[in-house]
């Protein structure tokens, strides 16, 4: 069965709210879809990323794999990354890999005619997910109705902030917001905070000291993830678990980063890793040297892959990319109850809207 040139498509929607975290600020999101075609199939994935991801797709990836057979995810993944090598691979080749090796294995699984997660084979049928956004320029009502929804609304039992606003700049209102957030979510509910890395390492820790204070069990990116120094020195010095590993692009940075001892839980992205071939190499990697993993954002491009995972701790549920995905596909998932279940329909289960959309199409 010989692949079609895939076909590449961009979509930017705007926020519902303007949105930042420790370091960065946004008022949209751009999404990159791959469709890729053999038979009578089609396999869609995607990423999250500027245009010119698309772009890089269109030109340099298509053509590589047009031809070429559906059922060799392998070869195909390697032959890809081997054609990025004066180009470089972190950044937009990952994120376009990323994109069209998730839509080979949706295919690949549609082919076959079985539910993606039954052709990786199921570890568990059931994945936790944690609400994910609170971001620092939401007002308290803004966060307190967005924390009462996921854990009185739809019963999961775990949330996560942003803090670290301004660089780490504004350590008082983010332990003020964490204090808020542990009075609207109950003491039963577990409590993440993700600082994106804004933090120096002393203060770090001392955020950290005071984070256990509010029973605060996660804490991402202390400090940035490129310092796997800083890293071990904060996981060392806290309480919470220490998290990161979504900034990682190919698995030799998922290998640094165990080696570092850096994490008490990897995060792995495949829209940015190489996708779900190299999300899965990454996790097994992790299972390796004792640690559970949890797919980080899009979580309906993660959630077959994350339940055929034995290390898997949980999916997070990203706010602007379920907020996307729930828009942009049929059979989007259910996390009521804490946990989605990708374990029923073909592929993936996910099919394009595609005239609903076009309003935000780009390019």
């Amino acid at each position: 069965m010989r692949l079609r040139r895939p076909v590449v498509s961009v979509y930017t929607v705007p926020t519902d709210a303007p949105e930042a975290d420790g370091t960065l600020s946004w008022d949209s999101t751009t999404m990159v879809i791959a469709e890729v075609s053999a038979g009578d199939a089609t396999g869609t994935g995607w990423t999250y990323g500027p245009a010119a991801v698309g772009d890089f797709l269109h030109e340099q990836l298509s053509p590589l794999v047009e031809g070429r057979s559906a059922l060799d995810i392998p070869a195909l993944h390697d032959a890809m990354c081997r054609s990025v090598r004066n180009t470089g691979r972190p950044g937009i080749a990952a994120a376009a890999i990323s994109a069209l090796d998730i839509a080979l294995w949706d295919l690949k699984a549609r082919l076959l005619e079985l539910p993606l997660a039954q052709l990786l084979g199921v570890a568990h049928e059931t994945v936790p997910v944690y609400g994910s956004g609170g971001f620092t320029t939401y007002h308290d009502t803004h966060l307190a109705a967005q924390l009462n929804g996921w854990v009185h609304g739809q019963h999961i039992p775990r949330v996560k902030i942003k803090i670290g606003e301004g660089w780490g700049r504004a350590v008082t209102r983010d332990l003020a917001r964490v204090r808020a957030a542990r009075h609207v979510i109950g003491v039963d509910a577990e409590l993440y905070v993700d600082a994106n890395g804004a933090y120096t390492r002393k203060q770090a820790v001392r955020v950290g000291h005071a984070l256990a204070e509010h029973g605060v069990g996660w804490f991402e990116e202390p400090v940035s993830s490129d310092d796997l120094t800083g890293l071990r020195l904060v996981r060392d010095a806290v309480v919470c678990d220490v998290t990161a590993g979504e900034y990682g692009y190919d698995l030799p940075y998922f290998a640094r980063m165990i080696a570092a001892g850096a994490v008490d839980c990897l995060q792995i992205d495949a829209t940015r890793c190489g996708g779900l071939t190299e999300f899965l190499r990454a996790a097994a990697l992790a299972q390796a040297h004792g640690l559970e993993v949890s797919a980080h954002c899009a979580p309906h491009a993660h959630a077959a892959a994350a339940a055929s995972l034995p290390n898997i701790r949980h999916l997070e549920w990203f706010h602007d990319h379920v907020r996307i995905e729930d828009m942009f596909f049929d059979g989007a998932l259910d996390p009521t109850g804490g946990e989605v279940r990708p374990v029923c329909g073909i592929g993936h289960g996910l099919t394009l809207r595609t005239e609903e959309v076009e309003q935000y199409r780009v390019a």
